[in-house]
C-alpha cells in the first residue's frame, strides 16, 4: 500500500531503524540521499528517502520480506532512483541505489533538425549501436544463466527419460496393422484403455526417438549444458588455473576463505614443501628480500573433470541426434533357403538419411535356421546362418547369428529378433495304396503273370503318391488361439478346387517339435514329429508330416551416431571420476626477522575432513629448529 506524506526525520531507537547512504548522480549535479529503514510487522521494511540539501520525499515505499527492488521518483528533480535492499544476518539492511539518470542505462537522444548541436552523424550512429550492442549482451547474459539453471536440466533429464521409457514399452516402427491388433481401442488397451493406437500414432510414439519433441528435447539439453560450461564451468577453472603467491602473513592467519590455518615456530619452509612434494603437491618456491613463499596444489584436474563430463554428455547426444536423423531402420521375416536384398529391409526415418549404395544391390541368402529347446520345451535359443552375396555373385560375409550376436557388414547391422513358420512340407499317401503296400505278398505259389496283373491293377486303382509344400500362416490372436500358433489347410476330396466350402485337413504347430492334426470335421486325430515319419490316419489318406521349414524375423539398423555415443560415455565413465578429486591449495610465507615463523594455511574444494588430516600430518612432520 501507498501514501503520501511529507516526512519530517524524527530520531528512533537503533532496534527500530537501520539506516543507508547512496547517491545519485549525473553530469551536472551529484546528490546523497539518507534511507531510513523502519521495520514492521510480518518483516515488513518502510524505506523513507530525504536528500542531503534539506529536500525531501513525500512517498513512503513498502518492501517485502524478501530481497525486491523498487523504483521511487523523486519529486524535487523528476528522477527516477531504483534502491535495491537486501536483508543480511542480524536484522541488518543494506540498501542501495542507482540514479536513473545513468547515461549507460539509456539510449542516446537523436539530435533535432535545425538546432545547433556538435554531434555529428556519424557519432549519433556509433553512439547508437553501442548502446545497442551492449543491450544485445546484457539479454544474451541473461537468457545464458536462465538457460544454465541447474532446475531447467534436471527437468529436461527426466523428460528425455520419460520418453525413452516410452519407447522402450511400445515397440518402434512396427507397421499400422500390428500397432492395430497390439493396441486395440476400448478397455483392452493399456493404461486403462488409455493407450490405443489412435492415440500411440497420432503422437508419434510408434517412432518417439525420430518425433520432433524428442530432438527438440535432446537440443534444448545441449543448449543448457553448453551454457552451464560457458557461465559457470569454465570460469572457475580459469580462477583455479591462475595461482599467485599470498605474501602477507597476517592474511594467511586471519581469512576465513581458508579452511586450515596456523602460525609453526622454529620451522623451515624447504621441509615443508618437501613433505608437501612427498604426498603428490605441485611446489612452487619463491625468494625475495629474504622472504621465502610457498604456493603447492594437487588435484587440478578435479576442477577441469565437470568440463570434462559436459563435453561427454554433449557427444552422446550428438551421436544419439545423429543416429536419429541419419540412421535407417526396418525388419523383415526371411523365410529358410531364400535370399532378400538388403535396402528391402531398411526404410528411412527422415530426409537426412540416406540408403548405402551397396544395400540396393547386395542381399542376404538365409542359409539355415535353428531352434534350440529347453527341458521343458520352451525355446531357449534361435540361430540364422546368413550369407552376404555381392553384385557379382560372390560371398562377401558369413556369420550365424543369434539375439544379442547380430551380423555387422558395410554400417548395417542385422539383430536376430524373431521367428515364425513357413512352410510344412507333406507326404499325401492314398489309403488304398497304403492298403495295398500291406497286403500279403508272401505268396510264392502265384504264377508271375498273376503277380504282374495284380500289380497292373493296383496301380491303376491307386493313384498317385503326391509330395507337397504347404504354406502356413500365423494364427495368433485369432479366434480362440493365445500365444504364438501356426497352421495350415489341405483341401481334400472332388471339390478341393471349388472355391467356397472347401474340406479338408487341419494342422497346427506351435512349435517345431510336433504338429496336430484335424480332419474334415475338425475332429482332433492325432500328433506326429516331423522326424519321426510315421504315417497318420485320416479323411481315407495316410499322412507323413516330413519337414517343418522355419522363417527367421532379422531388424537392420544403421547407425552412424553408435561411434560418438560409445566415444560419449567411456568419457562421461572417466570424466565422473576424476571429478570426484579434490583440488587442495596450501600456501606458506616464512619472514626473516628473527622469529623464524612459518605461516601456512589451505583449502580445498572438496574432503574437508581428509585434506584438515592431510594438513595436521604435514605440520606434524616439520622439524623443530633450535
Amino acid at each position: 500500500m501507498m501514501r503520501s506524506s511529507t516526512y519530517s526525520p524524527r530520531p528512533q531507537s537503533p532496534r527500530q531503524n537501520s539506516s543507508s547512504r547512496f547517491s545519485s548522480s549525473s553530469k551536472t549535479s551529484r546528490r546523497t540521499f539518507t534511507t531510513t529503514m523502519r521495520r514492521r510487522r510480518r518483516g515488513r521494511y518502510c524505506c523513507l528517502l530525504s536528500s542531503s540539501g534539506g529536500e525531501e520525499a513525500h512517498k513512503i515505499i513498502r518492501f517485502s520480506g524478501d530481497a525486491t527492488t523498487t523504483t521511487i521518483k523523486m519529486m524535487m528533480t523528476n528522477k527516477t532512483t531504483t534502491i535495491r535492499k537486501k536483508k543480511l544476518r542480524g536484522g541488518r539492511v543494506v540498501v542501495a541505489a542507482n540514479g536513473g539518470d545513468n547515461e549507460k542505462n539509456k539510449a542516446p537522444e537523436p539530435t533535432i533538425r535545425g538546432t545547433n548541436t556538435t554531434r555529428t552523424k556519424e557519432e549519433e550512429d556509433r553512439a547508437f549501436n553501442e548502446f545497442l550492442m551492449g543491450d544485445i549482451k546484457k539479454t544474451f547474459k541473461k537468457a545464458l544463466k536462465r538457460v544454465s539453471s541447474l532446475p531447467l536440466a534436471i527437468s529436461e533429464f527426466g523428460a528425455i527419460a520419460g520418453f525413452s521409457a516410452l519407447g522402450t514399452v511400445i515397440e518402434q516402427n512396427k507397421s499400422y496393422a500390428w500397432y492395430v491388433e497390439n493396441y486395440p481401442v476400448g478397455e483392452d488397451a493399456p493404461l486403462f484403455g488409455m493407450l490405443d493406437f489412435t492415440f500411440i500414432l497420432n503422437s508419434g510414439l510408434d517412432h518417439v526417438y525420430t518425433t520432433w519433441y524428442f530432438l527438440s528435447l535432446l537440443s534444448l539439453l545441449a543448449v543448457s549444458l553448453t551454457a552451464c560450461t560457458a557461465t559457470k564451468q569454465l570460469p572457475v577453472w580459469r580462477v583455479a588455473a591462475k595461482w599467485k603467491f599470498i605474501k602477507k602473513p597476517k592474511f594467511l592467519v586471519n581469512s576465513k576463505t581458508m579452511d586450515e590455518r596456523e602460525s609453526v615456530k622454529d620451522a623451515s619452509v624447504i621441509d615443508l614443501a618437501n613433505s608437501l612434494a612427498e604426498r603428490g603437491y605441485q611446489v612452487f618456491l619463491r625468494e625475495e628480500d629474504k622472504e621465502q613463499y610457498l604456493y603447492a596444489f594437487k588435484g587440478l584436474i578435479g576442477r577441469l573433470a565437470p568440463i570434462g563430463v559436459h563435453f561427454a554428455l554433449l557427444l552422446t547426444l550428438g551421436g544419439c541426434a545423429y543416429s536419429a536423423l541419419g540412421g535407417l531402420g526396418g525388419s523383415i521375416m526371411a523365410p529358410e533357403d531364400t535370399s532378400f536384398t538388403i535396402a528391402d529391409g531398411l526404410t528411412r526415418g527422415s530426409p537426412l538419411s540416406k540408403v548405402p549404395k551397396f544395400a540396393k544391390t547386395n542381399q542376404v541368402f538365409v542359409k539355415d535356421f535353428t531352434i534350440d529347446y529347453l527341458p521343458s520345451g520352451q525355446v531357449s535359443q534361435f540361430y540364422s546362418n546368413l550369407s552376404v552375396i555381392d553384385e557379382k555373385g560372390n560371398e562377401v560375409d558369413n556369420k550365424v547369428i543369434s539375439v544379442n550376436v547380430p551380423l555387422r557388414y558395410g554400417g548395417v547391422t542385422m539383430y536376430q529378433t524373431d521367428w515364425s513358420m513357413s512352410s510344412m512340407r507333406v507326404t499325401v499317401i492314398p489309403k488304398v495304396e497304403v492298403d495295398a503296400t500291406n497286403s500279403d505278398t508272401n505268396s510264392e505259389s502265384s504264377s508271375s503273370s498273376k503277380s504282374r496283373s495284380s500289380s497292373s491293377s493296383s496301380s491303376s486303382s491307386i493313384g498317385k503318391r503326391e509330395e507337397l509344400v504347404l504354406p502356413m500362416a500365423n494364427l495368433e490372436n485369432k479366434g480362440n488361439f493365445k500365444g504364438k500358433i501356426w497352421g495350415t489347410f489341405l483341401p481334400i476330396g472332388d471339390d478341393a478346387d471349388a472355391s467356397e466350402n472347401k474340406k479338408g485337413i487341419s494342422l497346427v504347430a506351435r512349435d517345431f517339435q510336433s504338429v496336430a492334426i484335424y480332419d474334415s470335421k475338425g475332429a482332433f486325430v492325432g500328433v506326429r514329429r516331423p522326424t519321426s515319419k510315421k504315417p497318420i490316419d485320416v479323411d481315407n489318406i495316410s499322412l507323413v508330416v516330413e519337414e517343418i521349414s522355419g522363417a527367421t524375423g532379422l531388424e537392420l539398423k544403421t547407425d552412424p551416431g553408435v561411434p560418438f555415443v560409445y566415444a560419449g560415455f567411456a568419457g562421461l565413465l572417466v570424466t565422473s571420476f576424476l571429478s570426484l578429486l579434490s583440488h587442495s591449495q596450501v600456501w606458506g610465507v616464512q619472514k626473516n626477522d628473527g622469529n623464524k615463523v612459518l605461516y601456512v594455511s589451505g583449502t580445498s574444494n572438496r574432503g574437508k575432513e581428509e585434506f584438515r588430516v592431510e594438513f595436521d600430518q604435514v605440520l606434524d612432520e616439520l622439524p623443530e629448529y633450535i
